[in-house]
């Protein structure tokens, strides 16, 4: 099946085709992303603003005509925490499955980790030999308005969690200057260790053999720090994200003012404006699981998505 699945998060759009078969995703086909920030100012005043709006039915105007042109047989929308949130983000949902012949689905927080987990580690798993303990793996989906956090020992998550912590919500809630000053950054932090604690049991605190980092913040990261231009898929996959590794890089870009962060190598200039937020909130949870590095993962919620929605 020739799957077309659009991902309408908080902070960025995407469009993902890809073939999927009974063993997995094969050819990914197209991959886009736009910053449209639909989910900004929902933290405070629960409404998707029309501004927002009109920058989402225009990246989505032009995703339908990518859509059609490639002859898919199914096309979805997932939609997540901004549009869970808004008071008329259920309005929302029926206008963009009537204006663009989208099947629309608004996940619920569990569904969107459950596909978050898929799409990272589920795919094309390897069971361990007879005897062996499957390791324990742990993805994480640093979003606009949530972050997802699954742990699982094969291709099923048995503990996920998706937190009100994100790079758009956090920054409507504490920052206000440019570059942001250090008692803003540090009130992210806050904000999100209390959460994070809240969500996450002690018991499941436990280091895990293996930790992927999904989403913009992780990937930008990994491709700064290669100083990655033009992006690079291939080389941002797999790669190993250092803590140290990151601070460096955290330390450099909450220097800049917004106008030097969209020039940084290997950033993309629409993601200068969430870097900041998004890698306190990395360093949350990697201190939270007591991990000094990550993998850095493409594979994220549209090859869930895909697969999930390519089978029911």
């Amino acid at each position: 099946m020739r799957i077309a699945v659009v991902d309408v998060g908080t902070n960025t759009t995407r469009l993902y085709v890809a073939e999927v078969t009974e063993a997995g995703v094969g050819a990914e086909l197209t991959r886009v992303s736009q910053v449209t920030r639909l989910g900004a100012g929902v933290d405070c005043t629960g409404l998707l603003a029309p501004d927002a709006l009109a920058r989402e039915y225009a990246v989505l105007q032009a995703y339908a005509e990518t859509i059609r042109s490639s002859r898919v047989d199914r096309a979805v929308a997932v939609m997540t925490s901004a549009v869970r949130d808004a008071a008329n983000g259920g309005e929302f949902a029926e206008q963009v499955a009537a204006r663009f012949g989208l099947d629309v689905h608004i996940l619920s927080g569990e569904l969107e980790a459950q596909l978050t987990y898929q799409g990272a580690a589920g795919d094309g798993w390897n069971p361990p030999a007879s005897g062996d303990q499957a390791e324990t793996t742990l993805v994480f989906d640093i979003g606009g308005g949530s972050t997802e956090i699954v742990l699982g020992h094969g291709p099923a998550p048995d503990f996920h969690v998706s937190t009100q912590a994100g790079v758009v919500r956090q920054a409507d809630r504490h920052i206000r200057s440019d570059p942001p000053t250090e008692p803003e950054l540090r009130a992210v932090a806050e904000d999100v260790r209390a959460v994070l604690s809240e969500a996450v049991p002690a018991a499941r605190r436990t280091q895990p053999e293996r930790a992927i980092g999904v989403a913009g913040t992780p990937t930008s990261l990994a491709a700064i720090a290669q100083q990655l231009e033009p992006y690079d898929p291939a080389r941002v996959h797999g790669y190993r994200l250092r803590a140290a590794e990151r601070d460096a890089i955290f330390a450099r870009l909450a220097s800049m003012p917004l106008t030097e962060r969209q020039r940084v190598p290997g950033l993309h200039p629409d993601r200068a404006l969430a870097i900041l937020p998004g890698v306190v909130i990395l360093a949350e949870v990697m201190a939270l699981f007591g991990l000094a590095e990550i993998e850095v993962s493409e594979h994220d919620i549209l090859r869930g998505a895909a697969l999930h929605y390519a089978s029911c």
